[in-house]
């Protein structure tokens, strides 16, 4: 779980009413299917987005995989529409779901995935927690490679890449110990998913939860919105 709630730079000039007025004439839908428009920051990156909603100087972007950003509506510099059409997302009931352990993924085969470092350990600790061993294997591919000596910048380890308050927070002496270290990971990706939808649990493993609350969803963190694509994209979502 890397720490990546670096933030974009304040708007140092007025206001952004103007921005009420460009926003309030978007987003128009036709059944089953989104129009979406770009969202320009001040930093030159952009975002597609499928619908927003504007409270005071905030606006909240929803995003088009599911998930909303908040922030200052005073970081955006402009709204361009998207001209490509994009289906409507299926869209979960409650965000406090049960785990989706009857979900039907793609992805690599059973063979493959036996195959694999730890699988028979991941294989054990993903069933007794009742979380998806292909998810399981989907986050580790992600985070570590498998490698249980793996250590990032931020000072997450081992397979699931814990960060040392989480470590703590599980009972973690050794994070580099793969035993401990996956009964950690799972546990902890299973209370993120008890309370929330797959992507945005995902995105808080990342981020860290409270990064997800301050957004209300889906932080706009390029590399929070890659990691979740990329183990969704494994697991077959």
């Amino acid at each position: 779980m890397r720490d990546n709630e670096s933030r974009m730079k304040n708007n140092e000039g007025g206001g952004p009413s103007w921005l009420f007025v460009v926003l309030c004439s978007l987003f128009v839908f036709a059944p089953g299917i989104a129009r979406a428009d770009i969202v320009v920051f001040k930093t030159g990156r952009t975002m597609s987005v499928q619908a927003y909603r504007v409270d005071g100087d905030r606006a909240t972007l929803m995003l088009r995989e599911g998930g909303e950003a908040s922030f200052s509506a005073a970081l955006i510099a402009r709204v361009d529409p998207d001209e490509v059409p994009y289906p409507v997302p299926a869209v979960a009931g409650s965000t406090a779901v049960a785990l989706p352990a009857e979900l039907t993924f793609a992805g690599p085969t059973d063979e493959v995935l036996a195959s694999r470092p730890f699988a028979g350990l991941i294989s054990s600790v993903a069933q007794r927690q009742g979380v998806p061993v292909r998810l399981v294997h989907a986050v580790i591919e992600v985070e570590s490679n498998y490698q249980p000596q793996a250590r990032s910048s931020k000072g997450a380890r081992g397979l699931m890449q814990l960060m040392p308050a989480t470590a703590k927070q599980y009972g973690v002496r050794n994070s580099y110990d793969p035993k401990a270290n996956l009964e950690a990971g799972v546990r902890h990706l299973k209370d993120l998913m008890s309370r929330l939808e797959l992507p945005v649990a995902l995105a808080a493993y990342n981020a860290g939860e409270a990064t997800i609350t301050r957004y209300g969803g889906l932080p706009p963190f390029p590399e929070t919105q890659s990691y979740v694509r990329r183990i969704l994209q494994r697991v077959g979502r």
